[in-house]
């Protein structure tokens, strides 16, 4: 052997040991699940007591990539084919929640989510990138503590017994496969094999562990019996000598139906997948506590193999995805897709067919018409003898589960034929109760579903047809299709219907004709006019009872609506309109109505009284939707705003099942954008429109648009002074639904409210408590000016004044000059308030009443300030404003105080005409109606929009 051998064969021996994932060599592949060398993509899996190794080894597999992303381990593979990470999938390494792969450019990505608290790390060597995965964080490296647990042999020729000394009681599987006898427990430990020289028949022993498990496969020969037993907690397993008789374990189906198997073992407690070193495939031995259950026969399915068994299960099986879970007494035996079993009414006894009973369909969810035939002595006597016969065979059911059914299923049988769907369920319903198996059966899940189809219990029906027994019957697709054209989902219908084609031709003629309307409506709703008049055709052909011609009718007359014969739909509508079915004539009824206000013989109102009478004639379907719908666009048409909101809020939730019932939500969100986003609430009064809010408000959207109706609707409020109410509305929002920067400026338009309303304190509070980083400049200034307004309020002058600082924008002048004021600074009150008006006198137009209060403010503040030439040039720069002004006297007597026009009593009674408190909350106004759009034309009080969009017919 060359030197380079050696080392190469040295550090692969250093890495196995390394990773754990053997103890003895010989022993390598029972741990570590290898693949052909030449692989594209080799995935080998090992584990040890602390951590699961995965090896990415092959031409591409050795240029993987390893990424972490939160709690995400991304292992990117260089090739577009998915390898197959099924093993990973089904029985994930501890630690890891979830296993997927996903495709990206040029590469496939397997992404592991790690569980809470578990950590992972990646690296390279001997030509393959490997990941370990830890349950937990690792844990600076210690010296191992697993348990030694001694093994004890006593052997003779023909026998040899191994006693396993395990400190507590463990669970255990012993089995044969092939020519070893396997030994696995479920708990790691290392075996001490130095009392176990002795082996007797068994040639040798090898022995792995693994993170939840020790195993030991000792080679025997094949006609050595084996058996096992515990004492205590030492078990004892002897290879060869007699035979010994052990409890079996009973392996059932699933008893809710389900595609799976169940095995009743007392104890068991753990599922370990192992791999053979010299077959190469795996396999699962389930473990279970004492005393000794095994099973004792060898049971095979298409998924799976069940193998002879001293103690506990054996599970062998070539599929991938196969899961064994071990839960209490029941270990279950499942596949996603579930296991390929046979009926289970191939467990059942035959039953001698009775003379003339209904025979099973060739599909399970096919209805014959021979079923129904009562026969010569009509139905009553042909119901009596179904009846009886069924209900004696059920009786037997009770004491013996394996009792013939097919009496029950021709009682089923004959009542769908006939109609009556009810009892039909009622009896199928008793089968699955006497023999919960039976739910898995094809032929009761497909009658059943026709039954419950059949009296509109559409959700029911379709769990029955959306079993795996009949997802492929073509007969299962037609009742899918024709229940997805009851609710409104017609691309869904049309394509179930096309599934079933080899189907419909095979039920009555009167379900013929049924499936061909609904197929037709379904065509008709896609676009696909050509094969909606086929389908009529057909559906007309079948020579059906009235009422399903009637609604084949129905489905006509909307084809000529939309065809443009309006005139042609009108009397079809109106004739259907006339029959005493509810069904057919309320939505014949409701396209009378739409057709005749189309055409403008029908007034609103009058259409509007039909429609509300129609709204509780017929309930609980697509009709109804329609109904609602086209009587809410009614109502806004005719500016009945209340009414169209009522209207359409009126699809309760036992609607929403229903495809159309988003159109509902689109119309009442639309209405409410409509109404309080887009004007429509202008031309109500402001009371009545804050009514409506609230009586609607849970129509109020997320986001940005919700916020600004809010803003909109407390504007309309503010501007005729109800200013309670709206702070109620802008604190709502200030303290549930905004964040950050838009919190910031609501809060400053709350601010603004409060202090119109002379609450500086609560106008405090809201600018303080959205202080955020960040705001706009602008919005920065606006909120300082109200912060010192609203301390000046509260009289906290000087505390507002170091608010302001240098701040020397209008708003805080303004601001600046009412503090002054306040304090009877009164020459430098003057000052702003003159500074204010600035050259104002040059323009020629009457004063404002907040210019006439600066005007008035600043001459009184001259003239207590001692200032006659400020007066002087004041009076001669605004006088001839005095003569237009509103405020005539007091403004003469504020521009001639200097003169001695008045005396300083007199200046207590001017100061009322030169509020600028009133000129202050006059611009806030002004400024709230800009910010929301109030200076814009009002919106038409009937929006013509709402009255062009009419609802969809419905048929």
């Amino acid at each position: 052997m060359s030197g380079a051998t050696s080392k190469r064969i040295l550090r692969t021996t250093v890495a196995a040991a390394a990773a754990g994932a053997v103890v003895f060599a010989p022993m390598a592949p029972l741990a570590q699940e290898a693949s052909a060398a030449l692989d594209p993509v080799t995935i080998r899996i090992g584990a040890n007591a602390e951590f699961t190794r995965i090896e990415f080894a092959g031409v591409i597999g050795a240029r993987s990539r390893v990424r972490r992303e939160g709690d995400q381990v991304i292992v990117r593979i260089g090739s577009t084919a998915a390898p197959d990470v099924s093993r990973l999938k089904v029985d994930p390494p501890k630690g890891v929640a979830r296993v997927e792969t996903r495709a990206v450019t040029g590469a496939t990505e397997l992404v592991l989510t790690l569980a809470e608290g578990a950590d992972a790390r990646s690296g390279s060597a001997d030509g393959a990138v490997y990941l370990n995965l830890y349950a937990e964080a690792p844990p600076a490296p210690v010296v191992s503590t697993a348990r030694t647990v001694p093994v004890v042999t006593q052997a003779s020729p023909g026998k040899v017994t191994m006693a396993f000394q395990w400190p507590t009681p463990v669970g255990a599987a012993v089995f044969r496969r092939g020519e070893a006898v396997w030994i696995v427990f479920d708990t790691p430990a290392r075996l001490d094999m130095s009392g176990a020289a002795q082996l007797g028949p068994a040639s040798d022993a090898h022995w792995t562990a693994g993170p939840d498990h020790v195993a030991i496969r000792v080679a025997a020969p094949v006609n050595a019996p084996v058996s096992a037993a515990a004492t205590g907690s030492t078990w004892t397993v002897t290879i060869g000598g007699a035979s010994a008789a052990v409890d079996s374990v009973q392996i059932d189906r699933d008893d809710t139906g389900k595609p799976a198997l169940v095995a009743h073992m007392a104890g068991a407690t753990r599922a370990v997948w192992l791999t053979d070193p010299l077959v190469g495939d795996r396999f699962a031995a389930v473990t279970a506590l004492a005393p000794g259950k095994g099973f004792g026969d060898r049971r095979r399915t298409v998924d799976l193999a069940l193998l002879p068994t001293a103690h506990g299960l054996a599970v062998e099986t070539t599929a991938t995805d196969l899961a064994v879970h071990a839960d209490g007494d029941l270990v279950t035996l499942s596949r996603p897709g579930g296991l390929t079993l046979s009926p289970p009414s191939a467990a059942l006894e035959a039953a001698p067919a009775e003379s003339g009973a209904p025979l099973r369909a060739r599909y399970s969810g096919l209805i014959l018409a021979e079923w129904a035939d009562p026969g010569h002595a009509g139905f009553s006597a042909r119901y009596r003898q179904l009846q009886d016969a069924a209900a004696a065979e059920g009786a037997a059911a009770a004491d013996d589960p394996r009792a013939p059914a097919e009496a029950r299923f021709a009682f089923a049988r004959f009542l769908v034929g006939s109609g009556l769907g009810y009892e039909a369920v009622g009896v199928l319903n008793a089968i699955v109760a006497k023999a919960p198996n039976m739910a898995g059966e094809p032929e009761l899940r497909g009658l059943r579903g026709a039954s419950r189809a059949s009296i509109g219990r559409f959700e029911e029906a379709e769990a029955d047809f959306a079993s795996a027994a009949v997802a492929g019957d073509p007969a299962s697709a037609v009742w899918r299709g024709y229940m997805a054209s009851a609710k409104g989902d017609h691309a869904a219908a049309r394509q179930a219907f096309a599934a079933g084609a080899p189907a419909v031709d095979a039920f009555p003629a009167a379900w013929r004709a049924r499936f061909g309307a609904a197929h037709a409506l379904s065509a008709l709703e896609t676009g696909d006019l050509d094969a909606a008049r086929a389908l009529l055709a057909y559906s007309f052909s079948q020579n059906a009872p009235a009422a399903d011609q009637l609604t084949a009718r129905l489905v006509q007359a909307k084809l000529f609506e939309l065809d443009g014969q309006s005139d042609r739909a009108l009397a079809v509508y109106t004739a259907i309109g006339r029959a005493p079915l509810d069904a057919v004539a309320v939505p014949a009824k409701l396209g009378v109505v739409r057709l005749s206000l189309a055409k403008g013989s029908m007034k609103p109102d009058a259409a509007a009284a039909a429609l509300e009478g129609l709204r509780w004639r017929w309930r609980g379907d697509a009709t109804e939707l329609a109904v609602i719908r086209q009587l809410g666009q009614l109502y806004l048409s005719q500016g009945l705003y209340r009414e169209a909101l009522t209207a359409l809020k009126g699809a309760g939730p036992g609607l929403q099942r229903l495809d159309g019932a988003a159109d509902i939500q689109a119309d009442l969100g639309a209405a409410f954008r409509m109404l309080f986003l887009e004007g429509g609430a202008d031309g109500l009064q402001p009371v009545q429109a804050l009514g409506l809010f609230y009586d609607f408000r849970e129509l109020t959207p997320i986001g940005a648009d919700g916020d600004e109706m809010v803003r909109r609707l407390a504007r309309r409020l503010v501007d005729v002074d109800l200013l309670d109410q709206a702070a109620e509305l802008l604190k709502y929002q200030v303290d549930n639904r905004l964040e950050g920067v838009a919190k910031a400026q609501v809060a400053t338009d709350l601010a603004t409210v409060y202090l119109m309303d002379r609450q500086p304190e609560a106008a405090l509070q809201a600018i303080w408590s959205s202080r955020t980083t960040l705001l706009p400049t602008a919005l920065n200034t606006e909120r300082r000016a109200l912060e010192a307004r609203a301390l000046a309020g509260l009289g906290r002058y000087d505390h507002a004044l170091e608010v302001l600082g240098s701040d020397a924008g209008p708003e805080a002048r303004d601001v600046r000059a009412e503090i002054l004021w306040k304090q009877e600074n009164w020459a430098g009150a003057a000052a702003l308030y003159d500074a204010r008006l600035g050259d104002r006198f040059k323009d020629p137009a009457a004063l404002t009443a907040d210019e006439e209060a600066r005007l008035i403010r600043a001459g009184i503040g001259y003239s207590l300030g001692r200032d006659s030439a400020a007066l002087t040039r004041l009076s001669r720069n605004y006088r001839p404003f005095v003569a237009g002004a509103r405020a005539k006297s007091a403004l003469a007597i504020a521009l001639d105080a200097g003169e001695g026009g008045a005396s300083i009593g007199d200046f207590a009674a001017l100061t009322a005409s030169a509020d600028t408190f009133s000129g202050w909350v006059s611009a806030m106004k002004a400024d709230l109606r800009q910010k929301t759009g109030g200076n814009r034309p009002a919106a038409p009080a009937r929006p013509q929009a709402a009255a062009a969009a009419p609802a969809r017919p419905a048929a």
